[in-house]
Formats: structure tokens, sequence, C-alpha cells
């Protein structure tokens, strides 16, 4: 019963893969998508938006700011009242009455205001200006990493799917060989050649392949999928690339860890900010300097100015104790400042250590690689020699299927290794991308 669900499953999912297109794809065509639409490529350009217009408010420093208001009021207030009256520019002897002075009827007044401040010196937002300018390029560099990373990704999930189909290919001749030992071990088993747990033994290998090719089958799928998340594809293809899976190799001698490399820049371009961030707070203790005007227009009526006037000054203010907030915000942000560069240092040998470590990785890779091939070639031999005995009945039915189980392994572990070499080398060319 259990062999029964596990065909009918199996069909099924042989018949759904079939019903999906299988659509050819270039690498070259991977990477102009992803570029193009790429959602993780798309959130960090808004960071840097964000950055950005953090760095334009930034512009206060130097721009004015300049308020228009319109306010009307009506009071008994003597004060308020005699002041709106003399804004007006209405007052008459009679306003002067004491009795007038201290119970003055309801006085109307509405005022028309343009307020002009001018910042002159404001030393700790030039630093802070200075601090948000390095954060929006530190973005910059991020966005430019992160699609750095992407193409990356890229490469790796193409050569997934390449190696999965070279997988396929691998179990689907794997599975012809094992079904034409089927019916050369049926044959043998009704001359009598053979006994039934030897017939049982090669049909138990047909599963087996079976099994692998349809796991096989699920990882070209599973790949494919995770090429169309990349190009922020919503279509359900079935890709299959272009270009074969074949190794190649790049000059290693002189690849390093370089301070041009964007992720480091932008962390020293933030620990830029956070030292910029410091000085800002310190020159908070000093003054500041800010021209300020303002024109007036008054009268007892909404929206009307028959009385106006005008007041330019200048301010230098200076802020000399807010309990301790200004000292431990200074004593904050130089930890910050501190944390920032040890951080950057700790980034910096630890992308060196990978670098090493992946220089090893990519020898090793090198020597399995030259391996594996060997491997294959002898395994392959094996098999031949060893089919041609069983043909002739100078060989056991287990050591066959011995031979052709090895054959595949080393076929798949081959195209394995060729990945993981290619992988490697890509692997480093972006640890050390300038």
């Amino acid at each position: 019963m259990k062999d029964t669900f596990l065909i009918f499953f199996l069909c099924i999912s042989a018949l759904f893969l079939e019903a999906q297109e299988v659509k050819p794809i270039s690498k070259s065509d991977v990477l102009a998508k992803v570029k193009e639409h790429n959602t993780s490529i798309k959130i960090s350009k808004e960071e840097f938006n964000a950055a950005k217009a953090d760095y334009n408010q930034t512009n206060a420093v130097f721009l004015p700011n300049i308020t228009a208001s319109h306010t009307g009021v009506s009071t008994t207030n003597p004060l308020m009242a005699f002041g709106s009256k003399l804004n007006q520019e209405v007052l008459t002897s009679n306003d002067f009455n004491p009795a007038l002075l201290n119970d003055p009827s309801v006085t109307r007044n509405f005022a028309t205001k343009l307020e002009v401040q001018q910042p002159l010196i404001n030393l700790d937002g030039f630093y802070q200006r200075k601090a948000a300018k390095s954060k929006m390029n530190a973005m910059s560099l991020k966005t430019e990493r992160t699609q750095d990373y992407l193409l990356f990704e890229v490469d790796k999930a193409y050569m997934q799917l390449q190696l999965a189909y070279k997988a396929v290919d691998v179990l689907e001749k794997a599975l012809e060989a094992a079904n034409a030992n089927k019916k050369m071990a049926d044959n043998s088993y009704k001359e009598g050649f053979l006994q039934r747990a030897d017939v049982l033994n090669v049909e138990i290998r047909v599963t087996e392949v079976k099994n692998q090719l349809q796991t096989a089958k699920s990882n070209v799928q599973n790949a494919s999928n995770y090429l169309s998340f990349l190009m922020n594809d919503k279509s359900d293809f079935i890709y299959k690339p272009t270009e074969s899976l074949t190794g190649f190799s790049i000059d290693t001698s002189d690849k390093n860890i370089s301070e041009n490399r964007s992720d480091i820049k932008a962390m020293h371009l933030a620990s830029k900010a956070y030292e910029d961030m410091n000085k800002a707070d310190k020159m908070a203790f000093l003054p500041r300097l800010n021209a300020f005007g303002s024109y007036e227009m008054y009268d007892n009526k909404v929206f009307s100015g028959d009385a106006n006037g005008y007041i330019i000054g200048a301010q230098l203010s200076w802020d000399l104790f807010q309990g301790s907030k200004r000292f431990g915000k200074a004593q904050k942000s130089k930890a910050e400042f501190e944390k920032s560069k040890l951080e950057y240092n700790q980034y910096v040998s630890k992308s060196n250590l990978e670098l090493n470590k992946v220089k090893r990785q990519l020898i090793d890779a090198k020597n399995r690689l030259e391996l594996t091939s060997l491997a294959v070639q002898q395994s392959e031999e094996s098999l031949r020699i060893r089919k041609n005995r069983f043909k002739e009945g100078l060989e056991k039915t287990s050591d066959l299927l011995m031979a052709e189980t090895q054959f595949s392994q080393k076929q798949l572990e081959y195209y394995q290794t060729i990945f993981e070499y290619n992988f490697t080398q890509t692997y480093l060319e972006f640890l050390t991308k300038q």
C-alpha cells in the first residue's frame, strides 16, 4: 500500500513539474533583472533617500526661518487695551483719562506679523550637518554594497541551478542504467541464472535512483524559485540555465581586503559621523548668535493693517547650565565614537580572517576537484569491467550495483566540487572587491 502511494505521489509530482513552463535564462538576464527589480536594493535606496532627507534638514543651519501669522483678540485688560490702541496708532488724549485707562471698553486688535530668524553662528549645528552628510554618504555606500551582495547571490543561485540540472542529468542516466540492469536481471532470472533476491536488489536500486531523481528535480524547482525571488518575479517558471556548469580559475595572488571596499568605507564614514556628533555636543557649550526681524501690521478690523512697524535685532544666547544634561550627552557621544572605532577595526580584522579562510578553502577545493575528476574516471572504468563480467556471469549482482552506485555518486561529487570551487572563487572576488 505504501509503495502504491509513493508511486502515485511521484507521478503527480512529475506531472506538476512538466505542467510548469520551462524557461531558458542566462546569468546576464538574471543580473539585469535583479538590478532593476530586486526588493532589497529598492529598500536600500529608500534608506539612502531617508538619510539624504536628514541631511537636507540641516540646511536650517544656514537658511532663515520665516513665519507669518494673523492674530485676532478682544480684550478689556487695561494693559492689552492700551497697547493695542498704541499699535493701531489710534490713541487720543481722551485715552489717557485714568478712568478709561483703568477700566477700558472692549478693544479689538488684529495683528498681521511676518517674522524672520537668521542663524549667524551655530557651531554645534555645523558639526551636526557634517555628521548628517557622513551618514548620507555611508548609506550610499551601503546601497552599493547591497547591490554587490545581491549580484554575488545571483552568481551563487545560478550555479545552484546549474548544479541541480547536472544532478538531474546524472540521475536520469543512472536510472536508464538501472532499468537496463533490471531488464537484464529479469531475463537472467527467467533463465535460472539469478535468484529472486538478486532481482529484488536491482529493483531496490531502481527505486532509490527514482527517489534521488525526484529530489534533484525538486532542487531545480527550489533554485528556480529563489532566482524568481531575487528578480522579484511573481511568475512560477522552471528556469533552465543557458550556460552549463564548468570550472573556471582566477588569479588569487594579489587578492587582499581593501579599505576602499564599500562596506568598510561606510563603516569608516559612520565612525566619522559619531566623531562629528561628539564635536557638536561639545560645541553646544558655546554661545549662539542669531539675527531676527519682524514686520507687523495692526488694525481693529480683520485682515487690515492701517498701522505698521518693524523690529530688527541680533541675539547672543548662551545656555550656561542645563543641569547635567549636556555633560551626559557629550559623554554618551564620546563613548559611541570610541565604540564605532573599535567596531571598525574589528570588522576589518574579521574580513581579513574570512579572506584567509576562503583562500585556504579555495586550495582545498582545487585539490578535491582534481581528485574527484580522477575518481570519476576510475569508477567509470570499474563499472565497465564489472558490467562486462556480469554479462558473462562472472560478477555478483551486488558488486555491479555497488559499482553503479559508486559511479553516480562520484559524478555527483565531481559536479558538487566544481560548484564549490567556482563559488569559493566568486566569494573571494566579493570579499576583495573595491
